[in-house]
């Protein structure tokens, strides 16, 4: 390795100044820029694409305004953390401390995690910024919603991505010709981060291939950085793959988007992309369950039955042989009809459920297993529908009679 940490973690900028891009929300004349400098800033939710700044940028809003940053991933911690923090916070809160409470992906929080947070931010205790690459407005409840600020990143342009690449090129003492820079900058497709990623795995490659016992004294001097290395390093996926980062969510939004569009060759390439690349088959296995049943449904119930199946010959055989029941499951859940009648139904009835509360169960739907829930009502005039007439029982609470949810 060129560094302990990560080329992208050592060269993230730590002031406003040294930011990269993004100067429609950070810019002078910003109401962003000018919250942080007057040690204004409210909760926030930063949306944008993976590398665009949203930590780096939070990272920033921390060190300007002087608070204690703490940084949750929505994947890793939950409310036992949580607790702890707001504890600490609380503590800091009455020393005149502020916290800033960072929540990377936070879409990934329930609802009731969600929820926690709410009175710490409007008491002060803890100011939010939330990180996520999906749209908040499907995937953050309304009442958290209505506490933030929605910051909305975009993808890097060309020119700042160059600017990220030669920075951390001269601060490395490499060279970069013009042709391996463009082709970063086209792979990396509006993303510091990959950028970054992918000068580094360069940088390794060459490092490696210098200090051979082969190579002469003259060649070792050599620090360029080629277009035909930086090709290799691109071909080489597993040089880039982070199962923790953001291209494990995007080839696996990629594999589950090509399997509802029915394109079953895109499908099988990010399956093998994913899995060349060190994927935990399980992990795989586990989303195509989950898409037997939320976009297949009641299409084809065999889908999950094969999904399900795949699961348990993944779990038995492991990887690489199970490579090929994933390939049999994608390339039928890819060329098999589609109905999303099961996960909208039950989408609209968790929204009818948020909205309306613990409705009360009609009486006649109710178990009277004692006499005094019989004496009050419960059971009674329930239509038993194996042997009677129920077409005019109601089985639903009153407050939602005639409600549809199919």
């Amino acid at each position: 390795m060129l560094q302990d940490i990560p080329l992208a973690t050592h060269f993230r900028p730590k002031v406003l100044s040294e930011f990269v891009g993004q100067g429609k929300i950070i810019g002078a004349q910003t109401w962003l820029y000018r919250a942080i400098k007057n040690d204004q800033v409210p909760s926030l939710i930063f949306w944008g694409p993976p590398g665009s700044g949203k930590t780096t940028l939070a990272l920033i809003i921390a060190q300007e305004t002087k608070a204690e940053f703490v940084r949750f991933s929505a994947t890793s911690n939950g409310l036992k953390d949580l607790k702890i923090t707001l504890e600490r916070a609380q503590e800091d809160q009455r020393l005149g401390r502020k916290t800033i409470l960072f929540i990377d992906e936070i879409h990934r929080w329930n609802k009731a995690q969600q929820d926690a947070l709410l009175p710490q931010i409007e008491n002060g205790t803890i100011t939010l910024i939330g990180a996520t690459t999906e749209n908040p407005s499907f995937s953050v409840n309304s009442a958290l919603l209505s506490r933030v600020k929605i910051v909305v990143l975009e993808s890097l342009t060309e020119l700042d991505l160059e600017t990220i690449i030669m920075r951390a090129v001269k601060k490395l003492e490499f060279k970069l010709d013009h042709d391996a820079q463009k082709l970063i900058v086209k792979f990396a497709n509006g993303d510091a981060r990959q950028a970054l990623n992918i000068l580094e795995s360069a940088a390794e490659l060459l490092v490696e291939d210098l200090q051979a016992p082969t190579k002469k004294l003259k060649d070792k001097n050599n620090k360029n950085l080629s277009s035909s290395l930086i090709k290799k390093v691109i071909n080489q996926p597993h040089l880039l793959y982070d199962k923790n980062g953001d291209e494990h969510y995007n080839l696996i939004s990629a594999l589950h988007k090509s399997l509802r569009g029915s394109n079953t060759d895109a499908a099988i390439y990010y399956l093998a992309r994913m899995l060349e690349a060190g994927e935990d088959p399980l992990y795989i296995a586990r989303r195509l369950i989950r898409f037997a049943s939320e976009d297949i449904g009641l299409a084809n119930n065999s889908a999950l039955m094969l999904a399900t199946a795949t699961y348990e010959a993944c779990h038995n055989i492991g990887s690489p042989e199970c490579r090929v029941n994933l390939a049999h499951c994608v390339i039928y859940l890819a060329k098999s009809a589609k109905d999303i009648t099961a996960y909208s139904a039950y989408q609209q009835a968790q929204q009818e459920v948020e909205s309306s509360g613990n409705l009360p169960v009609p009486l006649h739907l109710r178990n009277a297993p004692t006499s005094l829930m019989k004496e009050l009502n419960y059971g009674r005039d329930y239509k038993y529908s194996p042997l009677e007439d129920d077409s005019q029982q109601e089985y639903l609470p009153k407050k939602i009679k005639g409600k549809h949810f199919l």
